[in-house]
């Protein structure tokens, strides 16, 4: 989701030859294969294949066997995205080989080094070349790290960038129909649920009380549940599997598992629905713009516009406050807000012009000119 409108946007400047290479982190066809194919997203130029693994492993092997890789194609510039195990490895190879390094999505902090998408944000910033930013809480926390300010760009978000040319064609899914929540011209209500985060899933008093809370919320209206694979097998090791719903009605009411869904179909479900509760950041990004309630399950976040000006609230994972903050959202109190600055689908086009403006000193063709003449660098920051 982050990736697609960028690479949409270089592929109308043929001035710039760019490579898509897909480490392989995540490679299951429900949770990967399915978003290029959704997102137009050309197949990766090369992949590396890499799969599951600790972080440590994971990362070791996403350097290994991208270094050949870098040193045979010679780029400029290596763009890294987000705060996977990929991003931190691709940046410590392309650093080490002499190459520059873009980092979309930097400056966010949940000041949580327990977290290691903390680390790997951390660090790859340290690495990075040009920082482009989402929201202002970015620009702050790298400039009190010491980062020059010519290397800091406040340009948007890019996954709201894939959210807003996707919503349209999202709402024709299909998903509400095939889950039985279409009532003539209304939508029954219900919550959805991600999980995935390992201090939530791999801790079993948290994992098992955080299911029994939502178990509680699903005596209310329906919460459906996309269960990441790896969050499924530890609720099974676990033996907690007595929290769902097994029931196929359409708006019985409990916590209702559902296979993996692709991008379109989760896009429509959120959109649609009362209440969001998550542990992912992405989707406190996206409830955001959607105007859905959402409840963060963690203790802190490292999006807080999501809280300042968005429909976010973090309120861990105690079963109790997750029950209060669930039926003041039902009761109706709850008032969305507007967008934060610059999530208005044009964070890529920004990104590409100032990638363009440091790779050639001056314009070296009209499309060129075409992408970047409406946009300073600068002029947000």
């Amino acid at each position: 989701m982050k990736i697609a409108p960028v690479v949409s946007e270089l592929r109308r400047v043929p001035e710039v030859e760019h490579c898509l290479v897909h480490t392989g982190q995540h490679y299951d066809q429900k949770l990967s294969g399915k978003f290029f194919e959704e997102l137009a997203l050309p197949d990766p130029d090369i992949n590396l294949q890499v799969g599951s693994g600790s972080h440590t492993w994971q990362t070791a092997e996403v350097m290994k066997r991208l270094e050949p890789v870098l040193e045979d194609f010679r780029p400029d510039l290596v763009i890294v995205v987000g705060d996977v195990n990929s991003t931190l490895a691709a940046a410590l190879t392309a650093v080490r080989l002499g190459i520059r390094v873009a980092h979309i999505e930097a400056g966010l902090r949940s000041f949580d080094l327990t977290m290691p998408e903390e680390i790997n944000r951390r660090v790859t910033d340290t690495l990075s070349d040009l920082l482009f930013v989402t929201e202002q809480s970015g620009v702050t926390n790298l400039q009190s790290e010491g980062v020059l300010a010519e290397r800091i760009f406040l340009v948007g978000n890019v996954m709201i960038d894939t959210l807003l040319r996707h919503r349209e064609g999202a709402a024709k899914s299909g998903i509400l129909g095939k889950l039985e929540l279409e009532q003539g011209n209304r939508v029954a209500p219900y919550a959805v649920l991600t999980l995935h985060r390992p201090s939530n899933v791999d801790r079993p008093e948290v994992l098992e009380q955080l299911l029994q809370a939502v178990h509680e919320v699903g005596q209310e209206l329906p919460v459906f549940f996309p269960v990441h694979p790896r969050t499924l097998a530890r609720i099974r090791d676990l033996g907690l599997s007595h929290y769902f719903n097994e029931s196929l009605a359409g708006t019985a009411h409990g916590l209702r598992a559902l296979e993996p869904l692709g991008y379109m179909d989760f896009l429509c479900l959120m959109d649609h629905s009362r209440l969001v509760l998550t542990d992912s950041g992405g989707i406190q990004e996206e409830t955001t713009v959607l105007g859905v309630p959402c409840l963060t399950l963690r203790q802190n976040t490292e999006r807080p516009v999501t809280v300042e000006k968005g429909t976010n609230q973090i309120v861990g994972t105690d079963r109790r406050r997750i029950i209060e903050a669930t039926q003041r959202v039902l009761r109706g109190d709850f008032t969305p807000t507007e967008a934060p600055p610059l999530w208005d689908g044009k964070a890529a086009q920004r990104i590409v012009a100032i990638l363009l403006e440091q790779l050639f000193c001056e314009p070296a063709a009209e499309s060129v000119q075409q992408t970047s003449r409406n946009f300073s660098p600068n002029e947000h920051f």
